[in-house]
């Protein structure tokens, strides 16, 4: 992955958690803020029943005879309320009327009568004075609730005698907080959406305004009459909408990447400018130098400018082709004549060397289809990317090796076509595995212990990712030599 892409996707990833983030605080946040809402109406329910009970109380005993018919007649009630969306048919609202030793003179529920409650967190406070409450398992319905308690204290004459406790299954306003909950995740994942949607279009008005719409109706004048696919036009318009995504990568990382790119070309400049500059100051310190000396350090000087050449003209042809969202005019390429073609080309470099290159007969199992296949591409291009693959191998091949070039049909892979370049030289070191496709690493040839550019295969990457295909290089299942993969989509509909 580009570093280029790194930094775009890693904007995206800081921005997706930080939204996860918030929401996670949100949603946790609602459950207590419910539950407060909830506590501070049961605080006001107890004080109104505690100051109800001591208008009928004295000093003598607690009136708790009204309180009975009270709630058998509002747990007998029949209602219908609509609460936001919710409806709600009965009373849950609990209550208990304890002595001040903690005895329970009234239970609502007429289930607790007689008890000994004074060691509950909410009576004993109440009783002693204080504010108390508290949640505790639901032991007169489902086990696996809770219910939450808050007491209030009943003063006659100026003493506390007794308390009472209201309480409300947490249950009941659950399902508030259960959708709250939903809602606040769905306000997150749409605005999450509506971002993304936002910086497409964003990226699309400020980079390619009318580019895309363009771009696909291009594609649609380019079929031919009775050969429309649907098919077709949905993939040349992805690769459409896939172009303004690399705009808007580029315009968001720009900076980035040409710093890189700078800091990167200067490191490999800076080795044969040191050459060059060391050589011409010895022939031009010592003017009575040996002519064999002399022709030695001209001919560095000239080694190292044909290498400095090399390097900045392969860089200029990289920055284009990486510039390039797509292919202009692609073309119907037949894959078996450009392979015979590319293994006659190399034949005079690889003939110095003994080195044999073969093209082999398809590998796909299906006689004939895979010698058949064809893509949509720019021929030149597949043409340079392919030569620098083959041009790699037979660089690595021991002197009275073996090139071989070879189609085969990947089925794996939505019926793509692979190009398989393989030689039988030393292969990949594990240090160097995950290293060779990017910018200007390179590995000494074995036959000169020289490195090159390192922008070969860097190159053919990018050719593939332009063509929506990949490229891999990998040992040989044999441990033989190693085995390069350009897999690019095969042409269909011809």
């Amino acid at each position: 992955m580009t570093k280029r892409n790194r930094i775009f996707i890693g904007i995206l990833l800081a921005y997706a958690l930080g939204v996860a983030l918030l929401l996670w605080r949100l949603v946790g946040d609602i459950d207590p803020r419910y539950r407060e809402s909830a506590e501070e109406s049961l605080v006001e329910t107890a004080h109104l029943m505690a100051s109800w009970i001591e208008s009928r109380s004295s000093e003598e005993g607690i009136a708790i005879d009204a309180l009975r018919p009270v709630f058998r007649a509002l747990y007998a009630r029949e209602f219908r309320a609509d609460i936001f969306g919710f409806e709600k048919t009965r009373v849950e609202l609990r209550a208990t009327v304890v002595d001040r030793s903690g005895l329970v003179l009234f239970d609502s529920l007429a289930r607790h009568e007689g008890e000994d409650h004074s060691a509950w967190r909410d009576v004993r406070l109440a009783l002693a004075g204080e504010y108390g409450a508290r949640t505790s398992a639901d032991v007169d319905g489902d086990p696996h609730t809770s219910v939450m308690y808050v007491a209030a204290p009943i003063v006659v004459g100026g003493e506390i005698v007794g308390a009472v406790s209201v309480g409300k299954p947490v249950q009941s306003f659950g399902q508030f907080v259960e959708k709250a909950r939903r809602r606040t995740l769905l306000v997150g994942a749409t605005s999450v959406a509506a971002v993304l949607l936002l910086v497409v279009i964003v990226s699309m008005w400020l980079v390619r305004p009318f580019g895309l719409v363009a771009d696909v109706w291009r594609s649609v004048r380019a079929q031919k009459r009775g050969s429309f696919s649907l098919r077709r036009l949905g993939r040349r318009t992805w690769a459409a909408v896939g172009a303004a995504y690399d705009d808007m990568r580029d315009a968001l990382a720009g900076r980035n990447y040409v710093a890189d790119y700078v800091q990167t070309l200067t490191h490999e400049l800076k080795s044969p400018l040191s050459a060059i500059r060391g050589a011409a100051e010895l022939l031009n310190d010592e003017p009575a130098m040996p002519e064999a000396d002399r022709q030695r350090f001209l001919g560095n000087i000239q080694r190292e400018t044909l290498r400095i050449q090399e390097l900045v003209d392969r860089m200029m042809e990289l920055a284009a082709l990486e510039s390039r969202r797509q292919i202009e005019h692609p073309e119907a390429v037949a894959l078996r004549p450009l392979l015979h073609e590319l293994a006659a080309s190399a034949q005079p470099v690889a003939a110095a060397r003994r080195i044999e290159v073969v093209v082999l007969p398809s590998g796909d199992g299906d006689e004939g289809e895979g010698d058949a296949a064809a893509v949509e591409g720019d021929a030149l291009l597949l043409r340079r990317a392919i030569g620098n693959l083959l041009d790699n191998a037979i660089d690595f091949s021991p002197t009275g090796g073996r090139v071989t070039l070879q189609l085969a049909i990947n089925r794996q892979r939505g019926d793509s076509v692979d190009i398989i370049v393989r030689d039988q030289g030393p292969g990949i070191p594990d240090y160097a595995d995950d290293k060779v496709f990017e910018r200007f690493y390179s590995l000494a040839r074995p036959h000169s212990q020289k490195k090159s550019t390192g922008l070969g295969l860097a190159f053919v990457k990018e050719i593939a990712e332009l063509h929506r295909g990949r490229v891999n290089l990998r040992n040989a299942a044999d441990g033989k030599g190693a085995v390069a993969v350009l897999t690019l989509p095969q042409m269909t509909g011809r």
